[in-house]
């Protein structure tokens, strides 16, 4: 207990020091938080020029977790569950407070040490009534993860006679989850649908300016049939109405995303701002932590999005903590969309 507390103080003044250089994209990470996983699965292909087989000597990124995201300075404080995993079947939510997981303080690593496939019981705060929610932690690879998150969200919602599709693209740091969002436009749970809302709160950026091409309507799409009868489809392209979801989580790629989506006129971005962290960065194993290190500055079409973030086009708060199944701003978005 002292050399964890020692530890946590050391990491502390580690970060302390590290937000005096006032860049995003900069912070230490140890393996008590998921985020530590996350980057190196993202950074995977650095790493392993780096010590990767150290901290993982049989190469393999994974944790034990229920699948949720938090704020780092309000770490027991749920702001997104990805969809598809032991906490979206449990029921929490954003803005649930998780306060102990079977009866001891609550830690995003540590409590689900050894458990994987055994019931927790989380004690939430949920507004002014404390929950107690069972829930059975899995070992997360994060790459798996976030691509289950993004095909598990895919749905279409019936609103004034038309159907409008969604997707939650959780983590942009690879062009598998564009493939996969192309998947489901072109011949997945969305081909369908009379318009598109693109969600990109919270999770991790990492997404190519490209990516907007998939709204650039004046490039064919091709269709290329095997022998078997299986087809491909090449240069997919969406020529329906479309609108993004935006808020203070969403940061790097993803607000290169945001800009031009609003400055080239695609639909409404519709949210609130974005976080404003637009460095480019790699990371780091050092010692028993991560380093993630801006290194690049970035400008998009010559603006500096660093610090000051995209504004939506129609602000919508997020609204009461824990509010269940209401969610304001996809709400304004399905009724932008259809027409209500």
């Amino acid at each position: 207990m002292q050399r964890a507390t020692y530890q946590d103080s050391l990491v502390r003044v580690i970060n302390a020091m590290l937000s005096e250089l006032h860049a995003s994209h900069t912070r230490f990470y140890t393996p008590d938080d998921p985020e530590y996983y996350q980057l190196a699965d993202i950074f995977v292909g650095a790493l392993r020029r780096r010590g990767l087989q150290r901290a993982f000597p049989d190469g393999r990124i994974s944790y034990p977790g229920i699948g949720i995201i938090s704020a780092f300075e309000a770490r027991n404080t749920i702001t997104g569950v990805i969809d598809g995993t032991p906490a979206q079947q449990a029921g929490l939510r954003a803005g649930d407070e998780i306060i102990a997981a079977d009866g001891t303080a609550f830690e995003p690593i540590g409590s689900f040490h050894g458990k994987v496939g055994k019931s927790v019981v989380l004690e939430v705060r949920r507004g002014a009534a404390v929950v107690q929610i069972p829930v059975r932690p899995v070992d997360l690879e994060p790459t798996g993860m976030f691509l289950r998150g993004l095909e598990s969200s895919a749905r279409v919602i019936e609103s004034n006679g038309r159907r409008i599709g969604y997707v939650h693209v959780w983590c942009y740091a690879g062009s598998i989850y564009q493939r996969a969002l192309e998947h489901l436009l072109s011949q997945g749970a969305l081909k369908d649908a009379d318009a598109l809302i693109w969600d990109l709160r919270d999770g991790w950026g990492g997404a190519q300016p490209e990516y907007l091409d998939l709204f650039n309507g004046r490039a064919p799409t091709m269709q290329v049939t095997d022998g078997s009868g299986r087809s491909e489809f090449v240069n997919v392209k969406w020529r329906k109405p479309v609108a993004m979801l935006i808020n203070g989580g969403t940061r790097s790629g993803k607000e290169v995303l945001a800009y031009g989506f609003k400055k080239y006129r695609l639909g409404e971005l519709i949210g609130t701002r974005t976080e404003g962290a637009v460095l480019a960065a790699t990371a780091f194993l050092i010692g028993s932590g991560l380093l993630l290190l801006a290194v690049e500055d970035v400008r998009v079409d010559g603006e500096r999005l660093e610090g000051v973030g995209v504004t939506p086009t129609i602000e919508v708060p997020a609204g009461a903590a824990s509010a269940g199944a209401d969610d304001p701003q996809l709400s304004r978005a399905v009724a932008v969309l259809s027409g209500t």
